[in-house]
Order: structure tokens, then sequence, then C-alpha cells
């Protein structure tokens, strides 16, 4: 018999059934955006990425992947390059905290009790928790209190050290690093075919005022939509971010779902 697949949505109900009925297997639930990331790259890398990681970590514990979450909040201008950009296509707070609270009840309802959000989209990350504590709420009341749910993003794994080989000339910050080195990096380590690297547009990284405008005004993006410039991403540069952050996830796992 062939090998199951990692990814829940694959699986016969069966199966999959034999797998989460007990509790112990978790799910990991990758969450992304439609979002632009420059000249160089496609609208879907903050699914792509959080779902490699989630299939990379899960064929090395107790874990299944569940089907992402394709879209994700707005785009956030100091973050994103913002909401105004052509093909950014976002949800509602709301709407992302509701859909996030139904799915998690529903993978309660399988019996699964451990999941883990894979973030792979930084403005996601107030509406996952939001999600989280009223699927948590409404589970109590129906008499399920042993639920324990992980969020995380994949970046916040790069240790100093990692940072110094990525970025030798001085790092900028994360929330300047939307299309830069670590996203093309990973992307040319995993879908090369997908970054076209020679139309990546190198500028100085994007200066911003302490205090936000709404509406945003278009002109403190970068033409480009990128927040730094991806000129110094390598695929090296992405197996080395590929081996930091999976290994520092397996062993968060590990340490919150012990077998």
């Amino acid at each position: 018999m062939p090998q199951q697949s990692v990814f829940a949505a694959e699986l016969s109900w069966p199966d999959y059934d034999a797998r989460v009925r007990g509790g112990t297997t978790a799910i990991l639930l990758p969450i992304g955006s439609m979002e632009q990331h420059g000249h160089h790259m496609p609208m879907n890398v903050d699914v792509l990425l959080p779902v490699e990681f989630a299939r990379r970590v899960a064929s090395r514990i107790d874990a299944l992947v569940a089907p992402p979450f394709t879209y994700g909040y707005k785009s956030h201008q100091k973050s994103g390059g913002g909401n105004h950009l052509p093909g950014t296509t976002s949800l509602d707070g709301a709407t992302l905290v509701a859909a996030l609270r139904d799915v998690i009840r529903e993978f309660a309802r399988h019996g699964v009790r451990r999941i883990c959000l894979v973030n792979g989209h930084f403005e996601n990350s107030w509406f996952i928790i939001e999600g989280i504590d009223l699927a948590l709420r409404e589970l109590k009341w129906a008499g399920i209190d042993d639920m324990k749910i992980v969020v995380l993003s994949y970046w916040d794994f790069v240790d100093k050290a990692t940072i110094g080989r990525l970025y030798p000339d001085g790092f900028a910050g994360w929330d300047l690093e939307h299309g830069g080195v670590l996203e093309t990096s990973l992307m040319l380590a995993l879908y090369p075919h997908q970054v076209s690297l020679e139309r990546a547009v190198d500028h100085a990284p994007a200066t911003f005022p302490p205090y936000d405008v709404y509406p945003p005004k278009p002109e403190w993006t970068p033409a480009s939509g990128t927040l730094s410039s991806p000129k110094d991403a390598t695929a090296d540069k992405g197996e080395l971010l590929l081996q930091v952050c999976a290994d520092g996830i397996v062993q968060a796992l590990e340490r919150e779902f012990p077998r």
C-alpha cells in the first residue's frame, strides 16, 4: 500500500477519521493571503510558503496538513505595501474571524484536539487570535475543554545568527521584508520557475512616518510593491531558511504536543 499523504484533503474519510479521532494527531492549518509581492513573484507567496513549512513539519511529527486559507486580512501599507495595489484580494476582519472559528469547531467535531495555525501573512495575526478565542469559548460551552491551539509565523524562528548570514550588510526589520530577501530566497529554493529575479526592483528600504493615514497614500509605497530590495536573495539562503524554520517549528510542536 502506498504511503498516505500528509495532506488531510487527499485522504479518504475513513482514513482521515482513523488518524484524528483519538485526538493525538495534530492538524496544521496554513493561513495565507492573495497579495502582490513585487514584479518578480506571484501573488500566492503567502500561501505557498506556510503550506510547504506545514508539509515538511507534518512528515516529522504526527500531523496532517489542512487545506490553506488562501485569502487573508487586508494588506497594511507598512508591512505589505497596502490594500490599494492591484491583485491584492482581502477579507474583512470579521469574515476571516468567522471562517477560522467555524473551521476550528469542525476539526473539534471530528475529534481533533491539537491544532497549529501556520501563518504566512503578517496582517492575519490578530484576527487569527480572535477566531481561536471565539472557537474555544463555544467549544467549552459544548463541553469540549481539552483543545490546544498553537499559533506561529515561520519567520519568527529565524535566529540572530541566521539573520547575520542572510543580511551581512544589515537587517532592516521584518516589517520591511515584504517581497524582499527572505520571501524571495524561499521561493528561489522551492519554486524557482515562479520567480523572475531579473524583474525585481532594487531600491532602498521603504521609509514611513510614525503614523498611519486612511485612505492610504499610494505614494508612500514604493512603486515596485516591495518594501525592500530582493537583489541579495539566493536559493542557498532559501535552503538555510527552510532548515532553520522547519527545525524550529518541529521543536516547538514536539514541546507543545508531546506524544
